[in-house]
């Protein structure tokens, strides 16, 4: 246990940044915490092709109660809602061990495919559920959620659709420029890491 300890002391870290971060924003599409968030598949993948996926479920584990706990404060200074909350933990737990299964299945080819493959479809899930859950107009809207259902042209030129839209098309954007740069330090960590272990 001691040994995966770095990786969910990483991984409770940026889950707590993600959702200190997620309330200041950046521009018209993103808040800082998208740029934190995509760490946790870098977190999780390091610890796959180090000491197998049950450590990475683990490791997985540990986000996700940090997250609940997290919501379940911000929601006692009504920072957030129940339907956040929801999203925020089914998102990341279904999108997290989406890329513990992944990666396991490439494990055994080239260094970045694992990693690469597993981290944009995980990314690709985690923003879909999160985004739909939070904000579609299909589910009841409460006042922390109703204003993202507002009419705008995609990302500020394209076609007019929900906010929620553009607001998740920006994060996906920024979930797979940082999955691509997550590759150098994936190497880098995990070469010292299984040097360490021999």
């Amino acid at each position: 246990m001691n040994r995966f300890l770095p990786g969910i002391l990483a991984m409770a870290a940026i889950v707590v940044a993600s959702n200190i971060l997620v309330q200041f924003v950046v521009g018209d599409w993103l808040t800082w915490g998208a740029f934190t968030y995509p760490l946790a598949f870098l977190v999780t993948d390091v610890m796959n092709r180090v000491y197998g996926p049950a450590a990475a479920r683990r490791v997985v584990l540990a986000g996700f109660v940090t997250g609940v706990a997290c919501s379940l404060v911000a929601a006692g200074f009504q920072a957030t809602t129940l339907r956040i909350a929801i999203a925020s933990g089914t998102a990341f737990l279904v999108a997290q061990l989406l890329d513990v299964a992944i990666f396991d299945a490439l494990r055994g080819g080239r260094w970045w495919r694992a990693p690469l493959a597993s981290t944009v479809v995980g990314s690709a899930v985690d923003t879909a559920l999160f985004f739909t859950i939070a904000f579609a107009a299909f589910l009841p809207a409460d006042a922390n959620t109703g204003w993202a259902n507002e009419a705008v042209p995609l990302l500020g030129y394209g076609p007019v659709s929900a906010l929620w839209i553009s607001l998740a098309s920006a994060d996906w954007l920024v979930k797979l420029g940082l999955a691509l740069l997550a590759l150098v330090p994936f190497r880098i960590v995990v070469r010292k890491l299984l040097r360490s272990e021999t």
